[in-house]
This record gives structure tokens, C-alpha cells and sequence, in this order.
């Protein structure tokens, strides 16, 4: 089952990079924090007025801080937690049925020719990227 594992992860590696998607996982808590943090020092210096202005360069900064962190899917797949590329087996494989295969090269070529089942796969990889890893999902032009 290993190498049906590792076949999996290469496959979804491969449909991702060809699609070229490219993941961000969402640091609100992050940016809350550091906003939350420049309206607390702003209130200590400058008051009530300091509040307003700490909280405008807290957001700014905790918003700058948590942008532009996408990373290519295909290396944050093959990052995954062996848990974690357990559960994207399982789902690949619920959308792939029964279907049968003796190595990498015939399992991508079985699925990038058959249009519906690559764009199931497609569609199984950004729900477990964007539910399991609560990531943004983007797709590079």
C-alpha cells in the first residue's frame, strides 16, 4: 500500500502543478493578534486617540505580515504529515473507485485522459486543501 500511497501523492502533485495551484495557509489569528497588539501600545502612548491610530498600523501590519505566504501545492503535499497524506489517500481513492494500475507513469496517464475523473481528483485535492488544511487556494496565471 506504500507505493500505492506514494503513487497518490505523486499524482495529485502532478494534476496540482500542471493546474500550477498554489496554497496559503490563513493566519488570521496572526494578524488579529498584531492588530489587537497596536491598539493596546497605541492606548498606553497616545489614549483613546492612540487606540484608532495603533489599531490602523497594527491591522496594516498584521495584514502584510499573513499576505503573499503561497507556497506551490505539490511541495506543501509532499510536506503532509504521514496522517495527513493518509486522509488525501483515502479521498483520491474514493473518487477513483476500482481503479487499477502498475506504476506512476500509467496511473497519470490513466487519469489525465480521462477528462471527468482528473477534474474529480482536481476538485478532491482543493476540498482537502481547503477543509483539512484550511488553506487559500490560488491559481497562478
Amino acid at each position: 500500500m506504500a507505493n500505492r500511497k506514494d503513487d497518490i501523492m505523486k499524482l495529485c502533485c502532478e494534476i496540482s502543478a500542471n493546474k500550477k495551484i498554489q496554497a496559503a495557509f490563513k493566519n488570521s489569528a496572526k494578524g488579529a493578534a498584531v492588530a489587537g497588539g497596536g491598539a493596546f501600545v497605541g492606548g498606553l502612548i497616545g489614549g483613546p486617540a492612540g487606540i484608532a491610530v495603533g489599531a490602523a498600523l497594527g491591522g496594516v501590519l498584521g495584514g502584510w505580515m499573513t499576505s503573499g505566504q503561497f507556497k506551490p501545492l505539490p511541495e506543501i503535499i509532499m510536506e503532509l504529515a504521514p496522517t495527513q497524506q493518509e486522509k488525501l489517500y483515502s479521498d483520491i481513492m474514493a473518487v477513483m473507485g476500482t481503479l487499477k494500475w502498475t506504476d506512476l507513469t500509467q496511473l497519470i496517464a490513466q487519469v489525465n485522459g480521462n477528462t471527468t475523473l482528473q477534474e474529480q481528483v482536481l476538485a478532491a485535492i482543493l476540498n482537502y486543501t481547503k477543509t483539512q488544511l484550511k488553506a487559500d487556494v490560488k491559481f497562478e496565471d
